[in-house]
């Protein structure tokens, strides 16, 4: 099996899934039976000081969005931060660390925005032994009315003045958590840095509220009548989180900076996903709160065999393989040409991708009265709707055209330009001119 030990900004681990700061992570028990179904590191479910209490609901703290056969999509959660005394956490932080040493354990924090707060904070962990701290400037709910969570991450200023405090008061790694609830993920990772962060993760939960109760009029989850916005999370969010990944990953202003994945991972597909987007590591909380600890074993063992047929001896040959990959839509090549093909023998005759091609799309598909599905090349533009909905993996495919193969659709030859960045239809070419 491949090697799956991992480094992330000087924290090793036997391999790169941890378990995010969240319930999983809320107590010793439940952490210890972590590691021993074999997850690489946890952060801790985030510390807060010892002024006001926290205190969270008595009643449903989460919502969830269904797929078919109420497979969960995604979470949304009102919990708070940890609601057990800040002395009690440190004590079994200390007890799991002395007796898994080869594990990563980072602690999550959020306190009030002052210097003085971080600096007690820092002071009161730093003999747990702990790895690394987790700067929780994500969540959007309950404490960002209180200033704090995402109230932080999505000021920069304050991003960058927080850090700067953690860096001067702590010796342990400092990972920046960022919050979703933004227009542009570069600039507070850029704060981050300025700050002079360690490494970023994200992405934190969603600012949502999941359903609304048609019988009592209220967001789910209810509290006596009432219900609030929540942090949404699980499988659903994880196309935002992939490309918010990626837009840190390939920014001039914060290439290099170490990413820690979070946001829907699920198998061991999503984890490779996201590494080679850019993230040195994994987090996870959805997966393991809907099937349990050891799904981790099919992604130790999913990501293994992966890294095995790509001849790939070290999760850092994976880390960023995509990057260079992604780029501005302006930069596509236009002269790539496409078209569908529906293989009939797989065909199950369901018509679901006439349907949506005749009503939705360019009415590219024909159906022939014992029910033949073929696709008419001069119409067909290749969005590849039709194989987007077809129930039959594999049955619909898009054939490329080759160079010099005429364009039934728009009577011209594929073009022969090698290097489109040169081209003359290229928008980004016509700038430069």
């Amino acid at each position: 099996m491949a090697n799956l030990a991992s480094t992330f900004v000087g924290i090793k681990s036997p391999n790169p899934f941890w378990l995010a700061s969240a319930p999983p992570t809320d107590k010793e028990y439940n952490v210890r039976r972590a590691f021993e179904a074999g997850w690489g590191g946890v952060v801790w479910k985030t510390l807060g000081s010892e002024g006001p209490p926290v205190v969270n609901v008595n009643g449903p703290r989460y919502g969830v969005v269904y797929g078919a056969d109420r497979r969960v999509l995604g979470i949304n959660n009102i919990e708070l931060i940890t609601d057990r005394p800040l002395e009690v956490n440190l004590r079994e932080i200390k007890s799991v660390k002395r007796d898994y040493p080869d594990r990563a354990l980072v602690i999550s924090l959020m306190v009030p925005c002052d210097e003085d707060s971080w600096k007690d904070i820092l002071k009161r962990i730093e003999d747990t032994g702990a790895d690394g701290v987790e700067l929780n400037f994500g969540c959007p709910h309950g404490m960002a009315e209180r200033g704090m969570g995402s109230a932080v991450g999505q000021v920069p200023e304050y991003i960058e003045m927080v850090t700067r405090w953690v860096k001067k008061y702590s010796r342990m790694p400092c990972i920046v958590k960022l919050t979703p609830n933004i227009t542009d993920i570069r600039r507070p990772a850029e704060a981050a840095k300025r700050g002079g962060a360690d490494a970023v993760s994200l992405i934190n939960t969603i600012n949502s509220i999941t359903s609304v109760n048609l019988d009592t009029f209220a967001p789910e989850p209810t509290i006596d009548g009432k219900g609030t916005h929540g942090g949404y999370c699980g499988p659903a969010v994880k196309p935002i989180a992939l490309n918010m990944v990626a837009e840190i990953a390939r920014s001039r202003e914060t290439a290099g900076i170490p990413i820690s994945g979070i946001g829907g991972v699920t198998t061991w597909r999503d984890a490779a996903e996201f590494m080679a987007l850019g993230a040195g590591n994994v987090q996870v909380c959805t997966a393991a709160m809907t099937y349990g600890f050891k799904i981790v074993q099919e992604m130790i063992s999913g990501l293994s065999q992966y890294m095995d047929e790509k001849g790939m001896t070290s999760t850092a040959e994976l880390v960023g393989r995509a990057v260079p990959n992604v780029t501005d839509w302006q930069y596509l090549n236009l002269n790539y040409v496409t078209k569908a093909v529906i293989d009939q023998d797989a065909c199950i005759k369901c018509g679901r991708c006439y349907a949506a091609c005749e009503d939705t799309s360019h009415q590219a598909i024909t159906m022939s009265a014992d029910r033949t599905f073929s696709v008419k090349e001069e119409e067909c533009v290749a969005c590849n709707l039709c194989l987007d909905v077809c129930p039959v993996e594999g049955c619909i495919t898009m054939r490329e055209l080759a160079v010099g193969e005429l364009d039934q659709r728009t009577g011209r030859k594929v073009a022969t330009y090698a290097n489109w960045t040169t081209h003359p239809n290229n928008p980004a070419a016509q700038a430069a001119e």
